[in-house]
């Protein structure tokens, strides 16, 4: 009975932790930690590895809105995630992976506005954030390529710079929200502002190796909502998609991804 009354108070205590001594405390457990890099017009925090990796490809795993929503109808003050799903992918994996943050996540700032994590979520200023995280990295790494893997509407953002740069040779998504655009009219949300919608980019993105996994019991980002952007896409070189049973928007990750994140891709001849 002991025992389990300090089960429960280590829970309680765990919850009243500010998200970002959680992601310090994550990190450390698994060999990484906490930086934050000075993009504009963000500062973005990171989960970075202690030890230099020694490979030339690095894997950076973008975050999904976390806390974007205190109720259905009133946005959240703080966006950082109340669960660290993704980080706790990104620190587990065996390859040499970065965590990265969405602007205003773990970290605020004089622009953060709650527009910026709702309306905004996917607007030129948070791609340019998270562009100048990348090149930042690439600069105290020095490895060739990256590998992206985008959670929920990380997926977007993960296509879009693959979109802008020439040193990502590989995008993965888990439950991502590939098209804002066609998303919205899916789930008959309003219109995003500003969204960078990543098939306007088709061309391009259809170059770009990439396997995408959906959760058959999600319904914050639906499986059909894969099948509309692979016929929106059209003809591309290496697209792999699957829709993975009793895997949800939030539930069923940590067992189905290990399986997944080192598969070779199934491409089309």
């Amino acid at each position: 009975m002991l025992r389990r009354a300090w089960f429960f108070l280590a829970l309680l205590l765990a919850g009243c932790q500010p998200p970002l001594q959680r992601l310090q405390q994550l990190s450390a457990a698994h060999a990484h930690r906490v930086e934050i890099y000075p993009t504009a017009p963000f500062p973005l925090a990171l989960s970075l590895p202690q030890q230099a990796p020694a490979a030339s490809h690095l894997r950076v795993y973008l975050e999904g809105e976390g806390h974007a929503w205190a109720t259905a109808s009133q946005p959240s003050l703080d966006p950082s995630p109340h669960q660290l799903l993704l980080a706790e992918l990104a620190l587990s994996d065996p390859q040499p992976s970065v965590y990265l943050a969405r602007p205003c996540q773990f970290v605020s700032a004089p622009a953060c506005r709650p527009a910026l994590w709702t309306d905004r979520r996917f607007a030129a200023e948070v791609l340019a954030s998270l562009d100048q995280a990348l090149e930042q990295l690439k600069r105290r790494y020095g490895n060739p390529s990256f590998e992206l893997i985008g959670y929920s509407g990380g997926g977007a953002l993960a296509l879009l710079l693959a979109a802008r740069r020439d040193d990502v040779e590989l995008v993965q998504t888990l439950a991502g929200n590939l098209t804002p655009t066609q998303w919205t009219q899916l789930l008959h949300l309003r219109l995003l502002q500003d969204a960078r919608e990543p098939l306007s980019e088709r061309a391009r993105l259809a170059q770009i190796p990439q396997r995408h996994l959906a959760g058959a019991a999600d319904p914050i980002v639906p499986p059909q909502l894969l099948e509309l952007y692979r016929r929106q896409l059209g003809p591309a070189n290496c697209l792999e998609i699957a829709v993975l049973p009793g895997v949800s928007h939030a539930e069923g990750w940590a067992q189905a991804w290990p399986q997944w994140r080192d598969r070779p891709l199934r491409c089309q001849p």
